[in-house]
């Protein structure tokens, strides 16, 4: 009687995992940089926008921007603008990654590179 027990629930373990029910725990979500593009140059002296929209799917809460690899600023909103800080000169990279209520990044991130002359 328990190896049948064992046998059900294994199937409807399985049955569990390949339905479409449980695709649904993936996470979905975007971001969208539409300004600066990737390949744009961008003035070291001037004020450099960044135009952005996300989706942050459903464990996403906000995002935070990072230049190279480093956090530059949190944002709570989940589109608009942003001024970015100075930028040095030389290729950078610009990114969005959204984050849960606890900071930790979820996997849903954009990026762009730009040259800042």
């Amino acid at each position: 009687m328990n190896s049948r027990l064992a046998l059900s629930m294994a199937l409807s373990l399985l049955v569990l995992v390949s339905s479409p029910a449980a695709v649904w725990a993936v996470e979905e979500g975007s971001v969208t940089i539409t300004r600066p593009e990737t390949g744009a140059t961008l003035d070291a002296g001037a004020s450099n926008t960044l135009v952005y929209e996300v989706k942050p799917g459903a464990s996403g809460d906000h995002v935070h921007i990072y230049i190279d690899d480093a956090e530059a600023d949190i944002l709570r909103e989940l589109s608009g603008s942003y001024t970015l800080p100075t930028l040095a000169a030389g290729e950078r990279e610009i990114c969005i990654r959204v984050v849960n209520r606890a900071h930790v990044p979820i996997g849903i991130n954009g990026c762009v590179q730009v040259l800042v002359k």
